[in-house]
């Protein structure tokens, strides 16, 4: 959507029904708001499985670089941003820093990774996003104990989280010798998943309304086309078909969409709910990816969800204790 004109979900704000306290923004939130910040779960769900079917296309470096251009050609049509002289300038610099670093380190940690088995260990530790996101947004609430509160179902969801994405095939003493001999994907992924978390929680305070997602997502496609060229990778052997193309409009779409959608519930929803229901991230990621790949889902990813589930409902209804 055009940020240069009205939402429904903007015209709603201003009615007191159905709306709550932003205790980040210091202003009312809409619920039309933090559903469509939740739908960014929905979106990003199938991006794991896309982005390798056009990394399969057309290499892992310029699918990428693909990838967030025509992702970032999408979010300048239907979300073009306000003038760039209307963000805060602390906005621009510390968001953009973040938003790139995030994407780079989580890119750089996969590529690095040299096993299957690294690149599951890797994504999990990526997924500890959401549960760092929960406890920073409890921490930043105002609300006494609500840490101590979150803590629980934290715990819970994140044990879920690794039966559902590592399954059967998830061995912690291999995890460890993979740690030792092989650090620094799973240094890299941590620390992508530190700076969503802090970019989710404390950038909203500092946008003023402005949200920078299509110049953030322009400037990682810029990144990484500079990552595509020094690497030498050039094009694929075989053009791509069109289920490549297909794959890649797809992927950018998912990407892109998502991105947006979380700007604009972060801006103007509430950020405890999109925690709680960022949980569900890495079991549609996974699902998707099973359906896209042909791969069956087995019984640790259905424990796994009832973990997630359990320990979102125990965040819930913490969150509305006094």
């Amino acid at each position: 959507m055009n940020t240069n004109q009205k939402s429904p979900s903007d015209s709603g704000a201003n009615h007191p029904t159905g709306n709550s306290c932003n205790p980040l923004l210091g202003h009312a939130t809409s619920h039309a708001a933090t559903l469509i910040g939740l739908f960014a779960i929905v979106l990003w769900g199938f991006m794991a499985g896309l982005v390798r079917l056009v990394s399969e296309s057309f290499g892992a470096t310029l699918g990428s670089a693909l990838i967030y251009t025509v992702g970032g050609v999408m979010l300048f049509i239907v979300r073009r941003p306000k003038p760039i002289r209307e963000a805060p300038c602390k906005y621009l610099i510390a968001g953009g820093l973040m938003f790139i670093a995030y994407e780079a380190s989580i890119s750089l940690s996969i590529g690095l990774a040299t096993t299957n088995a690294q690149s599951v260990e890797v994504s999990l530790v990526n997924y500890l996003w959401p549960t760092l996101l929960v406890l920073m947004t409890a921490a930043v609430s105002h609300k006494r104990g609500a840490v101590a509160k979150a803590i629980p179902g934290a715990v819970i969801a994140t044990i879920g989280v690794a039966m559902a994405v590592g399954g059967e095939s998830l061995d912690m003493q291999e995890a460890v010798r993979n740690i030792a001999s092989n650090p620094l994907p799973y240094v890299l992924a941590f620390v992508g998943a530190f700076i969503w978390a802090i970019y989710a929680t404390f950038t909203p305070s500092l946008s003023g309304g402005y949200d920078g997602t299509t110049i953030f997502f322009c400037c990682v496609a810029v990144v990484l086309w500079t990552i595509h060229f020094v690497s030498g990778d050039g094009l694929p052997d075989t053009a791509p078909g069109v289920g490549g193309y297909a794959a890649l409009i797809a992927c950018a779409a998912s990407i892109s969409g998502g991105y947006a959608c979380w700007g604009y519930g972060m801006l103007h929803g509430s950020m405890e709910t999109l925690a709680i229901g960022s949980y569900a991230t890495p079991l549609f990621s996974t699902a998707s990816s099973t359906l896209l790949l042909g791969v069956a889902l087995g019984m640790p990813f259905w424990i796994g969800v009832v973990l997630v589930v359990a320990g979102s409902l125990i965040n819930v209804w913490f969150a509305r204790c006094p």
